[in-house]
């Protein structure tokens, strides 16, 4: 059988790689063409095949969460996720605005389905991946965020407080979070809505 390529398998930048005889609707041709997207024709076997894009989470700290990375990672083992840690891998202090836009452009990609990010408070990480096309990055602090996150509004990428939260704490906001399906219903037409305002500010400047 065919593979078939629609619409909700175009990254938001970069290259979509498929093989030969694969099926592109017309529908993601018009958005790889909107978002300039490549689609590239290769081999079966350039192809990365060791991991699906929905089985693997980005996942990544500065040296405020690299504890509380390291303490996580199991958990998402647990789940049969397969992860893609981008740093630290130390305590030596960096710039949070770099792990954090790694994460971001992994999920950007389709590269990884969901993304993770750990700093001090949390709240810079958010600031910086929610830059990025198509990432609805959630800063959560207990199972109540999490779940609201994921139901209401299909986050994709969870930003945490490694010196804010206890490692329990942590652990039990990123199990609610793996595990809560998005809603839809209502809260999809408010999140399409996120995306349509995310589109019409791509070329915004303020009025003089």
């Amino acid at each position: 059988m065919k593979q078939v390529i629609i619409a909700a398998d175009v990254p938001a930048s970069g290259e979509l790689k498929i093989a030969p005889g694969t099926i592109v609707t017309p529908s993601a041709r018009d958005l790889a063409r909107d978002r300039g997207v490549k689609i590239l024709e290769v081999p079966e076997d350039q192809i990365d095949r060791l991991a699906s894009p929905e089985k693997i989470v980005a996942i990544g700290s500065d040296h405020g969460g690299f504890a509380l990375k390291e303490k996580l990672k199991p958990i998402l083992e647990e789940f049969g996720l397969h992860i893609k840690d981008v740093g630290v891998h130390e305590e030596k202090p960096v710039d949070y605005p770099d792990i954090a836009r790694e994460v971001a452009e992994m999920v950007a990609r389709r590269e990884a389905l969901r993304g993770v990010i750990i700093d001090g408070a949390g709240i810079g990480s958010s600031i910086v991946a929610n830059k990025f096309p198509g990432i609805r990055a959630a800063l959560c602090y207990d199972k109540a965020s999490a779940r609201n996150s994921r139901e209401h509004n299909d986050s994709n990428v969870l930003t945490l407080g490694g010196r804010l939260l206890t490692s329990t704490q942590a652990e039990d906001v990123l199990r609610v979070w793996l595990t809560t399906p998005f809603a839809g219903g209502r809260h999809a037409a408010r999140v399409q809505k996120i995306t349509e305002i995310e589109k019409a500010t791509k070329n915004w400047t303020p009025r003089s």
